[in-house]
């Protein structure tokens, strides 16, 4: 399986973790789900719990916090930074907002917490004695890091003002989308997909986890068993077999089967 053993280069997302009432009853649920292994970090973690395949770290699993407490509960898209005071300010320079200023977590890192000015939240990490994520596009690990948002053209110049992203626009028909290219990569790390044609329904903009699953319609029926819901139906694409779930505190994410794609990708638009 992939394994990182170092920080991720700049503007690549690095770490997930998601905000639940009851980190305990998520743990179980991702643990039954994908396989996860959970440790307790002690007190001094304050009731963060770590999730490892084979020992390597898969993502977190928190309590919200105290400005959180009303809020739904949420997966997070953490981008690595070599400077979060730094990327801080061109957040701010950007039209962001930050929710969480920078803050050391122990002697792991120094993170924040951020909305662009679309609405929607994400975080930055910069590492110290943790890297982030060491396991990744595998099953029951973080594949893809996706921004639905009601203003894509905000949104772009924001995430390529602040992290220097560059993009390729593709044509799936149902609305612009483009993957992301941070400065220090070669390859795309992640999408935009624009849904201001989409009824709003009072869903804001925010970043969608993607995880790998070996086989989604298994995935799917076990979610369901473990007192999950699926939002978004089984469906295949170009990219793969795929469902958007939710877990039973609610927080949404993607699983994808990319050996089970159906079509072939759409050339970039000109």
């Amino acid at each position: 399986m992939p394994i990182r053993n170092e920080a991720w280069p700049e503007g690549t997302p690095a770490w997930i973790d998601c905000q639940v009432d009851d980190p305990a009853k998520a743990a179980q649920f991702y643990a039954e789900l994908f396989g996860w292994e959970i440790q307790d970090g002690g007190p001094e973690s304050g009731g963060y719990l770590m999730a490892s395949k084979a020992g390597a770290s898969a993502a977190g699993i928190g309590p919200k916090p105290d400005s959180m407490v009303d809020t739904p509960s949420v997966w997070t898209t953490y981008f690595a930074v070599a400077d979060a005071d730094a990327t801080a300010a061109k957040v701010v320079a950007a039209g962001g907002q930050l929710v969480a200023p920078p803050f050391d977590v122990m002697e792991f890192g120094r993170m924040f917490v951020a909305a662009d000015p679309v609405g929607a939240v994400f975080a930055v990490w910069q590492a110290t004695g943790h890297n982030g994520a060491a396991v990744y596009n595998e099953h029951g690990a973080y594949c893809w890091n996706e921004l639905h948002t009601r203003d894509a053209a905000a949104a772009k110049a924001f995430y390529a003002e602040v992290f220097g992203f560059t993009y390729t626009d593709f044509d799936f028909g149902d609305g612009e989308y483009v993957v992301f290219t941070p400065p220090t990569r070669t390859e795309s790390v992640g999408g935009i997909a624009d849904e201001s044609a989409k009824p709003a329904d009072g869903i804001p903009s925010y970043w969608l986890v993607w995880f790998q699953f070996d086989d989604v319609d298994t995935g799917v029926a076990r979610v369901a068993e473990l007192g999950g819901r699926v939002l978004q139906a089984v469906a295949d694409s170009p990219a793969g077999r795929s469902a958007i779930i939710a877990g039973p505190q609610g927080e949404a994410i993607g699983i994808i089967d990319p050996s089970k794609a159906v079509g072939e990708m759409p050339a970039p638009n000109a």
